[in-house]
């Protein structure tokens, strides 16, 4: 709810920055391993070329500050911990880009959606199997990781591609982000590089069309 962050920053700060430090805390007191979700939006999107691991988070939004926050207290916290930053996450579950364009389809034929914001679509389910591959790995290398699935888009290539494989008849017009202003600004740029995470755990991020294409033929 990257939104709702700005106008409910105390408790985007709870949730985000307190809950992880508490997480921490508690793993530490058990000598338990904190794998802990973060987020592209730590950084301003500023570059244009993938973010790794060693460049320097600068958020422009609530959400963004509160989640790095959240890095920042686990790490003072605990050393055992392994911080996965992700990216446009979907699934078939939950309130998603998919799914919300999936809602629209079923009302509109045409909508306008953003042409200026570049990332990288994440299937849930894969990150879901990389975790799993992190946790049944005989020697766990603690540390901060990037995790998207491969190649970068735009918002508005991301929703044409979803009616494309969904079969729905929508047009789709590319819109600057100017002309669709909201609450929390996002970073025009924030393609992460998963390849530190290929060298520790040998995970290789996949592509996300064909996730996405699998994921639509099981609704459709």
């Amino acid at each position: 709810a990257v939104d709702q962050a700005e106008t409910d920053q105390e408790l985007a700060f709870k949730i985000n920055a307190l809950g992880p430090k508490y997480l921490a805390l508690a793993c530490k007191a058990s000598n338990a391993v904190l794998i802990h979700i973060s987020t592209d939006f730590v950084f301003d999107g500023c570059k244009t070329s993938p973010y790794t691991e060693t460049d320097t988070p600068n958020p422009i939004n609530a959400y963004g500050r509160t989640k790095l926050q959240g890095e920042n207290s686990i790490v003072q916290t605990t050393e055992q911990y392994i911080i996965i930053r992700t990216s446009w996450l979907y699934s078939e579950y939950g309130h998603n880009f998919m799914k919300t364009m999936l809602r629209l389809s079923k009302t509109r034929s045409e909508i306008s959606v953003v042409n200026d914001q570049v990332g990288s679509p994440t299937y849930a389910g894969d990150l879901a199997t990389a975790i799993l591959k992190i946790i049944d790995s005989k020697t766990i290398q603690y540390g901060l990781y990037h995790y998207s699935n491969t190649v970068e888009t735009s918002w508005y290539d991301f929703a044409k591609t979803i009616f494309k494989f969904a079969n729905k008849d929508v047009k789709v017009n590319p819109i600057a982000s100017a002309h669709y202003p909201t609450l929390a600004k996002r970073p025009n740029y924030s393609v992460l590089q998963s390849e530190k995470l290929l060298e520790q755990f040998n995970i290789k991020a996949s592509r996300w069309e064909s996730h996405l294409k699998k994921v639509l033929e099981g609704l459709t």
